[in-house]
């Protein structure tokens, strides 16, 4: 948790209204739009897993993973903390987005009162402002129930994702849940900065940062072998930077013959790539790999030489900080929030975002340069072990619910 001074005044004030028991088991409903589902659980992980380590503690956690239904039914996943699933009507696109927290609300509030009759719920986690946390302000209306806030990504007001009339209801509603939560969670101080741009600073604001599995993704035992391997790993959109690796691969051919690029993920990026890798003559050493599962994606950290994903937008990324877990030499983007975690040439490599040549030239200094890139993986990986691992995101979580908690 982050240990700005704006939070640590925050938090003791909280502290003070407050004086429930820290042996006390609380009872958190969590409601998310993310969360694993059979045959995708990788979808929503930086929810589901922090959920599991949270109940290590003693706090009970029911989770209600909310889909609209348009997406079509999911099939649950079996997990330590499994999710209920429940579909909602919603209107398509962003255009149904500023209603869809109150769609949520109506589906939902039976549900939750049943629940609370069983055992009373003492806080509730939203997931992302719209719509869960817009639900969760509605709920906490109804019932009395505080509740917390997560920000994911850098859209913090939805007026990104939605333009027009539309992006203005957005962003009323998003300012309503944060102005009467308990606490808004935000996964770096970037993200931070961007909800007290608008809501002003005495927005309660705490920074969590996203934890990883040391076990999972964990280093290789094996040294490097060939081929030499980047890795990517996320969506194939714009944002993320992969047409800026398609280049520098190729630029970089002729100097490492082995040299491929495997790429985990899909979007609307990927018949474009294709096309771009075949006519710079490199498409045999570029892998598209698909979505992968969670152990074929720690697999690929370990196997690879380094991880490179050069997103503009980028609220922190997970994928970041499990290749660094995995003892990984790592590049991102300055201006990023995984800048707050890499410290560039001691345990990763950070580049203009949008510069190809700064790009290349990081990738080739590291290729060619074995011992550099084992001391910055032994580097990578002493951070995630110091203060990022899900422990360490658990704890500061049922901190702040507990202080939070009526």
């Amino acid at each position: 948790m982050s240990t700005n001074p704006h939070s640590e005044a925050l938090s003791g004030r909280a502290l003070t209204r407050n004086n429930s028991d820290p042996g006390k088991p609380l009872h958190v409903l969590t409601l998310t739009p993310f969360y694993p589902s059979f045959g995708d659980d990788a979808n929503g992980c930086f929810v589901s897993e922090p959920v599991e380590w949270v109940n290590r503690t003693g706090v009970q956690n029911t989770v209600l993973a909310l889909q609209p239904f348009y997406r079509g039914s999911v099939q649950n996943r079996k997990s330590k903390i499994p999710a209920e699933w429940l579909r909602y009507f919603s209107l398509p696109g962003g255009f149904g987005l500023p209603s869809a927290g109150a769609f949520v609300f109506a589906r939902i509030v039976a549900r939750v009162r049943e629940l609370h009759g069983r055992q009373p719920i003492e806080v509730i986690h939203a997931h992302g402002p719209l719509p869960c946390g817009h639900a969760a302000m509605l709920l906490s209306a109804e019932m009395g129930i505080p509740y917390v806030v997560s920000v994911h990504g850098l859209d913090a007001f939805s007026t990104v994702q939605v333009m027009g009339r539309a992006g203005e209801w957005c962003n009323r509603i998003s300012r309503r849940v944060y102005a009467n939560s308990r606490r808004v969670i935000c996964i770096s101080e970037q993200v931070r900065e961007q909800v007290l741009e608008r809501m002003g600073r005495s927005c309660r604001t705490s920074v969590v940062y996203n934890g990883v599995d040391p076990e999972l993704f964990s280093p290789s035992r094996q040294a490097d072998s060939d081929p030499i391997t980047i890795l990517s790993v996320g969506n194939l959109i714009p944002i993320k930077g992969h047409e800026l690796l398609v280049r520098a691969v190729a630029t970089l051919a002729s100097e490492f013959p082995t040299l491929r690029w495997e790429i985990i993920g899909d979007g609307v990026e990927h018949d474009r790539l294709q096309v771009l890798a075949a006519q710079l003559q490199i498409a045999d050493r570029v892998l598209f790999l698909g979505r992968q599962s969670r152990k074929l994606v720690a697999a690929a950290m370990r196997r690879c030489t380094l991880f490179a994903l050069p997103s503009r937008y980028e609220g922190l990324g997970c994928v970041y900080l499990e290749a660094m877990s995995c003892g990984k030499p790592v590049i991102g983007c300055r201006e990023q929030g995984i800048a707050e975690i890499i410290q560039h040439g001691s345990n990763g490599f950070l580049v203009g975002p949008g510069n190809e040549k700064e790009l290349t030239l990081a990738i080739a200094m590291l290729l060619r340069d074995p011992r550099r890139r084992a001391s910055l993986g032994v580097a990578a990986r002493d951070t995630i072990l110091d203060r990022l691992t899900l422990e360490h995101q658990a704890d500061a979580l049922v901190r702040i619910y507990r202080e939070s908690a009526q």
